[in-house]
């Protein structure tokens, strides 16, 4: 394993990470206790990053991957306080309650399956794999209405720039880590990162850049 590589997979995810959980504060502290429907994602979209962090930290476990595990800790460590934040200024918070704890079954059953009922060894490691690969594109997927929506109001006032770099040299590195391993669910689901990102680009130069006056709350899309 190249450890120059393995290196630049965690510091540019670590600050891809910083950098959102940044703009949250930022976030917060202009905006206050106001209503995250309208100024944060949705849960949904929380818990799927969630979920694609702790896929990938079990994996890293299983492959024994030092990389995988640290920078996924990280990034489940962060998803979860951001849930934390969430519930902390909505206003509806019985239903932001019922549907952590809905989505925290869904992880225990999904612990449960790949702990307990898959076979350990390579039918383990690969079912996970698949799975992990299929959260990471879904995430990475997840903004293409937002790009409609950009496209037809011809504006991109709703994207980061920042994070669009950091979507882009994140998902390059761990692409190319995963070709050096020899790891297509690791190469593979990061790919489509790769494309979106080139697309915002593309968005940027063609209709102009961002308005640092406003922080909507699509700035920590990924």
């Amino acid at each position: 394993m190249n450890t120059s590589l393995s290196d630049m997979c965690g510091h540019v995810t670590v600050a891809f990470f910083m950098s959102a959980a940044l703009q949250v504060a930022i976030w917060l502290s202009l905006e206050g206790p106001s209503d995250p429907n309208t100024h944060s994602d949705p849960l949904e979209t929380i818990d799927l990053r969630r979920r694609v962090n702790l896929g990938w930290l079990y994996y890293g476990m299983l492959k024994k991957d030092s990389t995988l595990m640290i920078v996924n800790f990280i990034g489940a460590s962060l998803q979860s306080l951001y849930i934390f934040t969430y519930f902390r200024y909505a206003k509806e918070k019985r239903r932001v309650l019922l549907q952590t704890l809905v989505l925290a079954c869904v992880l225990c059953v999904a612990w449960v399956y790949f702990s307990m009922v898959v076979p350990q060894g390579d039918t383990q490691l690969s079912q996970l794999g698949l799975a992990c690969s299929v959260f990471t594109v879904s995430m990475y997927l997840s903004p293409l209405t937002d790009l409609v929506e950009i496209v037809r109001t011809r504006s991109v006032e709703r994207l980061s720039f920042p994070l669009t770099v950091a979507t882009f040299f994140t998902s390059t590195s761990w692409t190319l880590y995963g070709l050096q391993l020899q790891d297509f669910y690791i190469m593979v689901p990061n790919t489509p990162g790769i494309v979106t990102s080139l697309i915002r680009f593309f968005l940027f130069w063609h209709f102009g850049a961002v308005s640092r006056d406003s922080l909507p709350y699509r700035l920590i899309q990924t």
